[in-house]
């Protein structure tokens, strides 16, 4: 009897030794951080409820390092040694570095308010700082800000594939055949590349055509280096090689430089770096997605592409200076339409932005579809009757407005300081607690100054841009 009450309170011991271990555990898993809570995924998971329930990410950080390059990376690059000889050397410097790091302390506060809050699309962050009003706005925003970004790819493609077809068919002229038709080349592209891309499901399958066609924009790069070496300046291509005093000094860099063009360097390197509506939708796919992680992600992204921007401008600028135009294939072009090199690079700048375009889509259709249909669940009529309508606007857009740098400025001047200065830290002053972070905290006050620098800028740039339309008179390199 007294073994048998011994052996009932040791069991009695043991369950209540294994009920305290438990307890204790339950108390250390309540203890994580909110940050491990929402984003890390551990065998609890499937019983706690966990605040991020849109998707199970499982894209690799690789893939994921590919889309938000290729989202960066678009035919802003071709336009970055006009800008710098329209600033010079030092100023482009100065001005390409702050962008950069302006751009990555803004997907810092888009991380940090989807922490908060367990959020992880843009619209719904607009909906969480400003109710209806805000989620509309930051939908409108984003997709006026994507359509003039894939409007921008579609225009290289209709101006640039004409003229690789024709080089390499042996061409002299255009006689008119219909597949020289630049707005027939973009609509058989849209359907027959393009399409089927944004047709998938999920952004993470477009990492490998990002990885292609952040290769072919390497191979551009390469190229441009090359190419400098190898054209002499003054160009040789109007019959007049004599040197004198103004030659010379066309052919001389310049460190700073500001004339009525340099307008338009601001919108055309805040156009080259904006990322953020491709931000949360490639940190809902990531797999082990946390806050570091991401950012990660975005700093190792706009540093590439920091490298590559200063690359391209700085010898694109050094081969042709003064001459060289708001599209630096064109200006190749002029020396010789049938160099070979010059024509892979076309081609492979036309694979670069075209597989750009699907990546780009996605957060509009994203957009969209938390506007219109916020609770429905995915249904595929949905998703395909969206990026056919889309690619239908946009190859609208691209056949009938005229010129390139329009789209750079404008989109440039209004929804780049948005996505990149305004809403990010708008939503970082009312969605991140007072009492966690007071308004006159080191962080808020950094956020305001932020956005009042996104008003300021976008005022200063449509006002120059403006003034160059009414007053401007020389807009050389503007258009095809």
């Amino acid at each position: 009897m007294e073994s048998q009450r011994n052996l009932e309170l040791q069991m009695f011991s043991n369950s209540s030794s294994s009920m305290d271990t438990g307890s204790e555990k339950v108390m250390l898993e309540d203890s994580m951080s909110t940050e491990q809570e929402e984003f890390l995924p551990h065998e609890s998971a499937v019983k706690k409820k966990v605040q991020f329930t849109d998707f199970e990410g499982k894209t690799s950080f690789g893939m994921s390092v590919f889309n938000l390059s290729n989202a960066i990376m678009g035919s802003g690059i071709l336009g970055l040694a006009y800008a710098m000889s329209n600033t010079g050397i030092i100023l482009f410097l100065v001005l390409l570095t702050c962008i950069a790091i302006l751009s990555a302390y803004s997907v810092h506060l888009l991380l940090k308010c989807a922490g908060v809050v367990g959020i992880r699309a843009y619209e719904q962050l607009g909906k969480r700082a400003f109710g209806h009003g805000g989620k509309i706005l930051a939908a409108v925003v984003i997709t006026m800000h994507n359509i003039g970004a894939m409007s921008s790819y579609l225009f290289i493609v209709k101006y640039e594939l004409p003229l690789v077809m024709q080089a390499f068919m042996g061409l002299q002229s255009d006689n008119g055949e219909w597949f020289l038709n630049g707005n027939n080349l973009i609509i058989i592209v849209s359907i027959i590349v393009i399409l089927p891309l944004a047709l998938m499901r999920q952004l993470g399958y477009l990492g490998y055509t990002s990885g292609f066609s952040l290769t072919c924009m390497v191979f551009f790069l390469i190229s441009v280096i090359y190419k400098k070496f190898n054209i002499p300046c003054p160009m040789e291509t109007h019959g007049n090689h004599s040197i004198n005093s103004s030659v010379v000094e066309e052919c001389t860099g310049k460190f700073f430089t500001i004339n009525q063009q340099t307008a338009y360097t601001i919108p055309i390197l805040a156009f080259a770096f904006v990322c953020h509506p491709e931000v949360l939708p490639i940190y809902t796919e990531l797999r082990n997605a946390t806050k570091k992680r991401m950012q990660a992600i975005a700093n190792i992204s706009i540093l590439g592409m920091f490298v590559m921007y200063l690359l391209t401008a700085i010898f694109g600028y050094l081969t042709f200076y003064s001459r060289a135009e708001a599209e630096l294939l064109h200006t190749y072009s002029k020396v010789d339409p049938l160099d070979k090199l010059v024509l892979c690079v076309r081609v492979a700048v036309l694979v670069a932005v075209t597989l750009t375009v699907p990546v780009v889509l996605f957060p509009i259709r994203r957009a969209l579809l938390q506007l219109l249909f916020p609770e429905k669940p995915f249904h595929w009529a949905r998703h395909i009757g969206i990026a056919v309508s889309l690619l239908f606007v946009v190859n609208l857009l691209v056949i009938f407005v005229p010129n390139i740098r329009d789209i750079f400025g404008i989109i440039g001047a209004t929804t780049a300081p948005s996505l990149i200065f305004i809403l990010p830290s708008l939503f970082y002053l009312r969605i991140v607690p007072v009492d966690q972070e007071p308004l006159n905290s080191r962080p808020k006050i950094q956020a305001s100054c932020f956005m009042a620098l996104g008003f300021v800028f976008m005022v200063m740039s449509m006002s120059f841009i403006v003034m160059d339309w009414v007053y401007g008179e020389n807009r050389s390199g503007g258009g095809h």
